[in-house]
């Protein structure tokens, strides 16, 4: 056991750093991408590989291929996190900085929320819950404005709204995945979700005119390297970490990520991609992560399953349903 103690505490320090700083990474990356692939395109292209590497090691490895209905499942997921949630995201990062486009996802709790308050009834109208969404509604409102604006620049509104649909749309799904029948395999289940948003991706990009005058041979070294860093750091090794921590953590200790990544986020939007970062950004980040706190320390009044969901600042809502509960796994991808 002594022997084993050291190697093990290294592989949880390493697996965390990912987590915490890949994963808060990955915001700066897209940024880089979209300014010279088209967005749907380039998502299109990181979750169709995530997710083939994904779906083809777990048949590898004799897990079953889901059936009829759960493709079905996953499509429909899949159309609302991939399609209307990354898809916006990767299209809103053309117009709104990286760290922002971070702190803005992060407030899909106070929409989970809702969404336990009106679709699941899992939730009752409570002062604490309600100040926790006044403080979440606060940050977006201090991101998006002109007063506060020293330096920094105004953000888009179309980017700004784009984003807002985004965490939504996450919101409804995660609802709806309670309800959905899906693949037992938590791995298995994050790959055909991959797979499907990455099919989904390429014809709405193909609809949008996107591949029209896309030529990869115009595409700098650079933009290459990012999606490359989104499909292995991002999806692939990020996911292996998560998996391997909440099977050796407590999901308390692994759900800290959802504080750390708008954080890591703002700081490399900042350091490596020449973002401003003024009064504004540090007002509405602290804003919106008062409100993430709140919000998924509140007790819950039933348990329920747990979502699946390809990256972490979708999963903070659900890291209080694990610590509630008391399970050791959850879904991601």
């Amino acid at each position: 056991m002594e022997t084993t103690s050291p190697r093990r505490r290294w592989k949880t320090l390493l697996a965390f750093s990912i987590i915490y700083f890949v994963w808060g990474s990955t915001f700066l990356a897209i940024r880089v991408g979209v300014r010279e692939v088209p967005p749907f395109l380039l998502a299109a292209i990181r979750f169709l590989i995530a997710g083939l590497v994904l779906y083809g090691w777990m048949l590898a490895r004799g897990e079953r291929s889901p059936n009829a209905r759960q493709w079905a499942s996953a499509f429909l997921l899949a159309l609302l996190i991939f399609v209307f949630d990354y898809g916006l995201l990767f299209w809103a990062e053309q117009r709104v900085p990286s760290g922002i486009a971070a702190v803005m996802l992060a407030t899909i709790p106070v929409f989970m929320a809702l969404s336990e308050i009106i679709l699941l009834g899992t939730q009752k109208m409570t002062f604490r819950l309600v100040l926790a969404l006044l403080i979440g509604i606060a940050g977006v409102a201090v991101l998006m404005s002109h007063t506060l604006d020293v330096g920094e620049g105004p953000v888009e509104t179309a980017g700004a709204v784009a984003l807002i649909i985004a965490a939504i749309s996450w919101s409804i799904a995660a609802a709806l995945s309670r309800k959905l029948t899906l693949p037992p395999s938590k791995v298995m289940s994050s790959g055909a979700q991959m797979l499907a948003g990455g099919i989904l991706l390429a014809l709405s990009g193909a609809a949008l005119g996107e591949l029209r005058n896309f030529h990869p041979s115009n595409v700098s070294a650079s933009a290459w390297l990012a999606l490359i860093y989104l499909i292995v750091a991002g999806s692939i090794v990020g996911f292996t970490a998560y998996v391997w921590l909440i099977h050796h953590e407590s999901p308390t200790k692994v759900g800290t990520y959802a504080y750390v990544n708008p954080v890591v986020a703002v700081l490399v939007g900042y350091f490596l991609g020449g973002e401003t970062l003024g009064p504004r950004t540090i007002l509405g980040t602290l804003f919106v992560l008062i409100s993430v706190v709140v919000l998924t320390t509140m007790p819950a009044k039933k348990p329920a399953p747990v979502v699946s969901g390809p990256r972490p600042a979708r999963d903070a809502a659900w890291d209080a349903t694990i610590r509630r509960d008391g399970e050791e796994e959850r879904q991601v991808g």
